[in-house]
């Protein structure tokens, strides 16, 4: 129930952080809760994704996207995502997450969100790192090609292109379409 009313913080907040074009670096601070820890008191695995969600969320609030979606009748859905972990969040600390688009392949746009601390020496350190492969959806049902949502946010700027080692693995771990049998057998 906490994550309700981050995203209910997030967006008051939102309205007043700055504006952000819809390629740069989106910087969200957080604190981390008592509600955000495992037994082993530091932030839960599972917390990063829920907060890299409020952060994306964030990042296209401020660029203006959002509203766009929300005239359409469009929402994101995450397809694949991954995460690596370098250092614990413990509690009462706080962290920022940069998000950036990366670019889009033929039915996805991609993700980078990085978990960052200050260093002794005030440089931004990375504590985890994460990539997500999501897709849009219409309210009306179906998927929105990635033609008609460049069309409504514009083309990304030279030189912004999904790294070749995340298109692989995003081919890699991708499921059956929901239309096709995925039956659960363990080999």
């Amino acid at each position: 129930m906490h994550m309700f009313f981050r995203t209910l913080l997030q967006t008051f907040l939102s309205r007043r952080g700055p504006k952000l074009g819809l390629y740069d670096v989106c910087r969200t601070r957080f604190t981390t809760l008592p509600t955000d820890q495992d037994i082993l008191r530091h932030m839960n695995n599972g917390v990063y994704l829920s907060i890299m969600d409020i952060a994306r969320f964030d990042m296209l609030r401020r660029s203006g996207v959002w509203v766009i979606f929300a005239q359409k009748g469009w929402y994101p859905v995450v397809v694949s995502e991954t995460i690596s972990f370098r250092k614990s969040l413990q509690i009462w600390q706080r962290f920022t997450i940069e998000s950036r688009i990366l670019g889009f392949d033929e039915k996805a746009v991609y993700v980078e969100q990085r978990f960052v601390r200050p260093d002794a020496d005030g440089v931004p350190e990375i504590y985890a790192h994460g990539y997500i492969r999501g897709r849009f959806l219409k309210r009306s049902g179906g998927v929105v090609p990635i033609n008609e949502l460049l069309d409504a946010v514009g083309e990304p700027p030279a030189g912004v292109r999904v790294p070749d080692w995340l298109l692989k693995w995003s081919t890699d771990v991708t499921l059956p379409p929901t239309r096709v049998a995925a039956p659960s057998i363990w080999h």
